[in-house]
């Protein structure tokens, strides 16, 4: 869990307790701004969890990658050299 899914908790919370209390005295500013902040609460707290969901999934792969190349430098470039030719070839439409 990340400080944006915390926030985005927090921003959901605050909310509802202003939606809440918006109800309770008749105040329809307030009730509909606490529908706001739950909104934009609910999608910062999408945005956090898939962040840690990229985190979780592509870091590994990126730490495999230095790990490759640090241990063996000239097959990454001649990797890099074949994919970068492969690309070329792509885009020129062969």
């Amino acid at each position: 869990m990340n400080l944006d899914s915390i926030a985005g908790q927090a921003a959901d919370l605050g909310g509802k307790i202003k939606e809440g209390l918006g109800s309770a005295t008749g105040d329809t500013t307030l009730k509909a701004e606490g529908k706001a902040d739950q909104a934009t609460g609910t999608a910062r707290q999408a945005y956090g969890d898939a962040k840690d969901m990229v985190e979780g999934t592509i870091r590994p792969v990126v730490d495999y990658a230095r790990q490759f190349i640090h241990e063996r430098p000239f097959t990454a470039a001649a990797l890099g050299g074949v994919l970068g030719i492969a690309v070329l070839n792509t885009l020129r439409g062969k």
